[in-house]
């Protein structure tokens, strides 16, 4: 079976000495490697304030923290995303107002959302789904004009960008997941990247218990609730073999995603995504929209290649009822949307073979 995700890991002589070193080196709580580790992923996304959490979802509560939402508030969001986009909004006691999403990408409406807009709106969560940034000019405009910042769970799109520059340089926040088997994993972990320089100073307080690792015992005084979410040295070491190859890992998912691009067009019931300007998706997941999907399905898995819907609608789940709502461009896009295998271990006979199969039909 062409498996659709699969975890990457540097070679073994490479990464176990790495390892052993910082677990026998009587100190693998944050440390001097973390902060090695925040320094590289801030050279490779041109985001000097990088912090690194021990989840993509702790990074998004902080994020939340940081946007000052609060019970009582509202936060704009995505159905189509992992559960714990939306899991951690209603961690802050937020009530979540859904907008529907752009049918020719899976991304959020911009126009929805601003029509979802109302005085409680305190945020707005925007997902790169499966890869493809978002309409990133638009809500861009949107956070301008209304000033309601953008969180962006850029969680599928490390190494994506849009005009010249990385995802993680466009929003006040920008999140990373490196949970097992994203891009780059770190086993597990996350990374907040941060506007303002202030307020990355506050987020280093909230990830460890609001007390500052920069002053003595005496001279700490607790001032903002503060977490357990920081990363420790065992897994920033991963993460630091993990960089090593990260070029060559985001550059083979899209270097398949680019030759699907091209092999999958004008296929009897199948419909590919599009992609904004000045985009560059990193294909995390491939996304296509076919007719007949749980056909499309079996007859894939049948051939031995891995398809599969992967996430289940959140607004779906018994704890967002308070926030049903109309989505008629989800409704379609759920009919439709399936991914393939895309990502680093695809050879280039895999995808021709996936291609070939897709064309004889289902």
């Amino acid at each position: 079976m062409i498996p659709l995700i699969r975890t990457f890991m540097p070679p073994k002589d490479e990464l176990m000495p790495e390892l052993e070193k910082v677990l026998y080196s009587g100190y693998i709580n944050q440390g001097v490697v973390v902060d090695e580790f925040e320094k590289e992923l801030a050279t490779y996304l041109g985001n000097s304030n990088c912090l690194t959490v021990n989840s993509g979802t702790a990074a998004l509560h902080i994020a939340l923290i940081l946007a000052g939402v609060k019970e009582g508030d509202e936060v704009i969001s995505t159905a189509l995303t992992a559960e714990p986009t939306n899991t951690v909004i209603k961690q802050t006691g937020a009530k979540i107002v859904w907008a529907d999403i752009d049918l020719k990408t899976g991304n959020l409406s911009p126009e929805d959302v601003e029509r979802k807009i109302t005085n409680k709106t305190k945020a707005i969560m925007v997902v790169d789904y499966a890869g493809i940034p978002m309409d990133i000019k638009k809500f861009q405009e949107i956070e301008k004009k209304y000033g309601i910042p953008i969180i962006e769970d850029g969680a599928h799109a490390f190494g994506a960008s849009f005009a010249g520059k990385k995802i993680g340089n466009h929003f006040k926040y920008t999140i990373f997941s490196f949970q097992a088997i994203k891009h780059l994993t770190t086993v597990d972990g996350g990374v907040l990247c941060i506007a303002n320089n202030d307020e990355f100073e506050k987020a280093k307080l909230i990830r460890w218990f609001g007390i500052s690792k920069n002053v003595t015992r005496k001279e700490n005084d607790i001032s903002v609730q503060g977490y357990k979410y920081h990363m420790n040295n065992v897994n920033a070491t991963v993460g630091l073999v993990q960089l090593k190859h990260i070029s060559s890992v985001v550059g083979k998912y899209i270097e398949n995603g680019k030759f699907f691009d091209e092999a999958l067009k004008n296929i009897p019931n199948l419909e590919l995504l599009e992609y904004y300007p000045d985009s560059q998706p990193s294909y995390w997941l491939y996304t296509v929209k076919v007719k007949n999907k749980q056909a499309f399905i079996d007859t894939l898995n049948t051939k031995g290649i891995m398809a599969s819907d992967l996430h289940k609608r959140n607004d779906l789940h018994t704890i967002f009822n308070e926030s049903m709502s109309s989505l008629p461009n989800l409704d379609q896009f759920e009919n439709e949307w399936v991914h393939i295998p895309c990502g680093w271990w695809v050879t280039e006979e895999d995808r021709e073979y996936i291609v070939r199969t897709i064309k004889e039909g289902w």
